[in-house]
């Protein structure tokens, strides 16, 4: 496992806005337009948050932007969108509003993210990819 830091050189940090989901009062990130090629629709991706590694949705919203509605603690939980949300606890912790900006570090497109509320720092702990043909049997199997 790779430590890295937020402001390393082959990070590179997006501004995203915090938004509601609906007219609930949960939470979602709205990631910026421009990024399309950096995250992944419809793919779970792994996602610091406060120090520990979880696991993000990539959904496409209803105007065609791409969103995090939910982090959970697992894959699986992140598929299934069934499980515990972090993220309503991760704002309320910061004390964030909506509409705010929050940062999200691209550490490994596709795959590993930091999210981070405006003045943090951080220093990530980057899992090793898993190997393309057992997550592939993985994702089989769960689909049964």
């Amino acid at each position: 496992m790779e430590r890295i830091a937020h402001d390393n050189a082959s990070v590179r940090t997006v501004r995203a806005t915090l938004a509601r989901v609906g007219r609930t009062d949960r939470p979602r990130v709205d990631l910026p337009d421009d990024e399309d090629d950096s995250f992944p629709a419809g793919e779970v991706v792994r996602v610091a948050l406060a120090g520990h590694t979880r696991h993000a949705r990539v959904h496409r919203g209803l105007d065609d932007g791409l969103e995090l509605r939910a982090v959970y603690d697992n894959t699986r939980q992140a598929r299934a969108d069934d499980g515990t949300d972090r993220l309503p606890g991760w704002v309320a912790d910061r004390d964030l509003d909506f509409g705010r900006s929050v940062l999200v570090d691209v550490v490994e497109p596709g795959f590993f993210y930091g999210l981070r509320g405006p003045s943090e720092t951080a220093v990530y702990e980057v899992p090793d990819q898993p190997d393309d043909g057992l997550a592939a049997i993985a994702r089989d199997l769960e689909d049964r």
